[in-house]
Parts: structure tokens; sequence; C-alpha cells
């Protein structure tokens, strides 16, 4: 697939026509507010993988509604003072994998923490071990349409309050510097990111890649990829709910939250990007309210984005800030 959305120079001045809840602030405190209610309860337990260069620990935290939550916090071998913490977030379907996977950050000299996603770890990678014990009214095969019937039930809620408790449990362990704590992810893993800036707003700077679940009512109409053609989908069945399902979506579109992240910001993009049309994440991106933002732009990929190349920039990139 060529170039199908905006060109880019009206990408760059593109604005989402989606409209924020009177009460998407309240909602999301109060949200927090109850998972505050139950205790982190982050442990931490090594694990032996056989490598000389990273210490590895399988983490268990309680996310929302106290459930259990998986992740692995990766060490660089010997390390004895705080070390800078890169939090990071999957991609859609993906689990945290095996223990001696995903290495990048910690041969950076960062401390790094990968959540697992609650219900996911089943379509690629080495798998998830997290559950989602909360049910949902009839909904598309996926994770786009559970509980998609009243925000307080819609299924990405309960992510979201994952990732923000997941950079507390990274940040509670003795080798982590708080102060100096960075979101990043890519595809899924940059939509929880652009929630994580908004609901914590004490990091130091985040770097979402190729960002979905931005600009709901474009991308739900402009792409008939999944995951986006779960929520057509559900809608060619249960007709004329159209209206209902936007104003839940609206309580977790990036948008909303980039325009109250404030942190240093790299964004990726790929104008061939079917998945995550390249309009949705320029509508977060020109959302995002910090001044210091930056996009990379890539011309003739779709989903793979910059791949490894954008993993070279972001590491130029954090050494800025982490």
């Amino acid at each position: 697939m060529a170039l199908f959305d905006l060109p880019l120079d009206e990408l760059r001045a593109y604005r989402s026509e989606s409209v924020a809840p009177a009460d998407f602030d309240t909602f999301w405190d109060k949200t927090l507010q109850e998972a505050r209610e139950h205790e982190l309860d982050a442990r931490f337990e090594p694990v032996d993988t056989g490598l000389s260069t990273v210490e590895v620990y399988d983490v268990t935290f309680a996310g929302f509604g106290g459930h259990p939550v998986k992740g692995w916090l990766r060490l660089p071998a010997g390390a004895t003072e705080p070390l800078p913490l890169v939090v990071e977030f999957l991609g859609y379907g993906g689990g945290r994998g095996l223990a001696h996977e995903s290495l990048l950050w910690a041969s950076t000299g960062r401390a790094h923490f990968l959540m697992d996603t609650r219900g996911q770890g089943s379509a690629w990678g080495g798998g998830g071990a997290t559950a989602d014990p909360v049910g949902a009214a009839p909904a598309y095969p996926g994770y786009m349409t559970r509980g998609i019937e009243a925000p307080e039930n819609y299924y990405y809620r309960r992510v979201f309050t994952d990732a923000v408790r997941a950079v507390q449990a990274a940040r509670s362990h003795p080798l982590t510097d708080a102060a100096r704590t960075v979101a990043l992810g890519a595809s899924q893993g940059g939509g929880i990111t652009l929630a994580v800036g908004a609901l914590v707003p004490d990091l130091v700077a985040v770097a979402p890649d190729v960002p979905f679940l931005c600009d709901f009512p474009r991308a739900a109409t402009l792409t008939d990829r999944h995951p986006y053609r779960e929520i057509g989908l559900f809608l060619k069945t249960h007709r004329g709910r159209l209206s209902d399902a936007l104003r839940t979506l609206s309580y977790f579109d990036g948008v909303h939250f980039a325009a109250r992240g404030r942190v240093p910001a790299l964004f990726s993009v790929a104008l061939e990007d079917q998945t995550c049309p390249p309009s949705t994440v320029f509508a977060a991106f020109n959302a995002w309210a910090g001044d210091d933002k930056t996009i990379e732009v890539y011309d003739f990929n779709d989903h793979e984005g910059g791949g490894p190349f954008h993993e070279a920039a972001k590491v130029r990139w954090l050494r800025s800030y982490a």
C-alpha cells in the first residue's frame, strides 16, 4: 500500500475532531483513586536466565481491582546504585515473553521494566502470563470492544490503570531511580504510553512509537485493518450503537491524554501504516501539550515504522533525559 492518508504537510497541521468528555479528568482521578485502595504488593523474584550481563526479576504487582499483573525487571549485572528507569508497554496481542528477551534497555545501563498486558500474550512472541478476570457484555473477538457499552467497563480502563501501577511498582525497587523514569512502547504500547504520560505527570520523557488507540472517530472509519476494524465489525452487528461506542472510546483516546502530557516526547509515524494511520498519530502528536516534542517520519514504511533505526534514534534521544 502506497500513501493513502493525508499529504505530509496536511498531516503536520491535522487536528482531531474528537472531543474529550467534560468529566474526563474526574473519571481518571476516580479510577486511580479506586486503584490506590489496593496495596501495590510489588514482588521481585530473581530468575536464573544464564545471562551474565543482565539480571532479571519476575515481577508481580496489584493492578486494576487488585488483580495480579506480571512483568519483567531487567538490570545491568552488578548494579549497586539506582539507575534511570525505562518502563515499556507492549503491542496488541503480545505478552511479556521469556525472561531472556528484550535486552536493549538494560544493555544501555538502564533499569528496564516490561509490563505484561492483561488477557493478551497469545498472538505473537513468547507469550503472556496475566489473566483479565473481568467479564464483559457481548463483544467482537479481540479487545477493542470488551466493555464498550460503558467507560466504567471498558477493557482499556483496566489496562491503563495497570500501566500506572506498573510505573509505581518499577519505581519501588531499590535499584531504580524514580526521578529518572521514562515510558515508551510501540503501537498499543505507544497508546498506553500516551495515557501514562498524562496520568503520571512526573516522568522525565515519553516515547510513543506509531501509537495505537488515537483519534478513534477517524481511525475506525479510515482503515479496515485490525485491530481498529473490530469496532466496525461490532457495530455492523450492533446497529445504532455508534454514538454510545464513541462516547466510551472518548475516555481512552490518546489525543485527549496527549492534550494533558507535558514532558519531552519522541513520537514516530509511518506514512504507509494502515494499522495506525498517520493522521491518527499526528492527531496525538499535534495535541501533545509539551513544547519539547519531536516526531520521526518514516516515509515508505507500514506498521513496522522505523524498526531498528528508530530504536537507535530512541537510544540517542534518551541520553538527554535519563
